[in-house]
């Protein structure tokens, strides 16, 4: 006999509330882009609340884009640790818009215990300001680089790279090497990492296709950054780190009559600034959405996601991947991806015909 939703307990939710979006408009952003909100207080309350009588382990997040971008971050920060049974340690993405225009930023940031923090370059001033989708974002990433290290904040150093940008590495090669990255983090014992990929191909990062990487390309990698970036995802070649290419995972996928449930224990939702719900596996959209937290509730949400009932879900469950992949993929394609980056693609792909 099936379970109703109320004789349900999940063993943890995490819920992520899209309360006043973000600063950027990133062209890699997996979660898309859309108008920046302004929910209040009350209504992070509300969310949190809707969703407690499902599980005895809550954790609530005031974001799901750049963080700790208002004034209030650090009020929002203590509400959200009063509304949650489980608190977590401040997450290692950071706002940059904000770190460089308040100087008490940092210090809340160190004072939380904050080691390392993650910053994203898309090679020099043009490239990382056109992607990031703001101007002067590069140079106010490398001032953010000196005030962490200046607090004893270890940079992580993210970079997405295609065809567009791949002939930048080197400008990044050469930042790290004339900052002394390495050398300024072990000053007082952290750890400098870099790392580069391409990102999952959903959301933003999906207008990308067609300059995504190629096996060709990959000899344009520098060596030390390849070093970098291999330690950091514990492969031993860069080719594991890209992936394989399309005619190569359709070759592996035609015989493959798998289906995949997405339903979880431990279920992570996002709550973008109209209320709407969706599971955390791909760009919050139409073909994922559960339903209206304010006109719907808790109830018929969980409900939905349970059963499998949003279109995303229902597809990736009821249709095999061999047929997804014959419907949507490129047998002759030579962009790289990542075997479970490449089914998402797909599957969204398959959700819009």
């Amino acid at each position: 006999m099936r379970q109703t939703v109320e004789e349900v307990m999940f063993e943890r939710i995490k819920v992520c509330l899209d309360m006043y979006c973000c600063p950027n408009r990133c062209k890699h952003c997996w979660v898309g882009q859309s108008s920046n909100g302004n929910l209040t207080k009350d209504d992070l309350i509300f969310v949190a609340e809707k969703f407690r009588p499902f599980t005895n382990a809550l954790t609530v997040y005031d974001w799901y884009r750049e963080p700790d971008y208002r004034d209030n971050y650090q009020e929002l920060w203590d509400l959200c640790s009063r509304l949650s049974d489980v608190r977590e340690n401040h997450f290692e993405l950071i706002s940059v818009w904000r770190i460089v225009r308040d100087r008490e930023y940092v210090k809340w940031l160190s004072a939380l215990g904050l080691k390392k923090a993650q910053l994203t370059l898309f090679g020099g001033q043009e490239k990382t300001d056109f992607y990031t989708g703001r101007e002067n974002a590069y140079n106010e990433i490398l001032e953010a680089i000196d005030i962490l290290l200046a607090n004893q904040i270890s940079p992580r150093i993210q970079m997405f790279v295609n065809k567009d940008n791949i002939d930048e590495l080197p400008l990044i090669e050469t930042l790290i090497t004339k900052s002394e990255l390495e050398k300024r983090c072990r000053s007082f014992g952290g750890e400098f990492s870099f790392f580069m990929h391409q990102g999952s191909c959903d959301g933003e990062n999906e207008k990308r296709y067609a300059v995504r990487l190629t096996g060709d390309d990959l000899h344009m990698i520098p060596q030390t950054l390849a070093d970098y970036t291999l330690k950091h995802f514990h492969k031993t070649r860069i080719e594991d780190v890209f992936g394989k290419s399309e005619q190569t995972l359709c070759e592996e996928l035609k015989n493959d009559n798998s289906t995949a449930s997405y339903v979880s224990k431990t279920p992570v939702f996002l709550v973008d600034n109209r209320f709407f719900v969706y599971p955390n596996v791909t760009t919050p959209g139409p073909s994922w959405c559960l339903g209206n937290l304010k006109t719907e509730g808790a109830e018929t949400i969980l409900e939905n996601y349970t059963q499998n009932k949003s279109v995303g879900q229902h597809i990736r469950l009821t249709v095999p991947v061999c047929e997804i992949a014959a419907s949507q993929g490129d047998e002759t394609g030579q962009r790289l991806f990542e075997k479970d980056d490449y089914i998402q693609y797909l599957t969204n792909q398959y959700c819009r015909l």
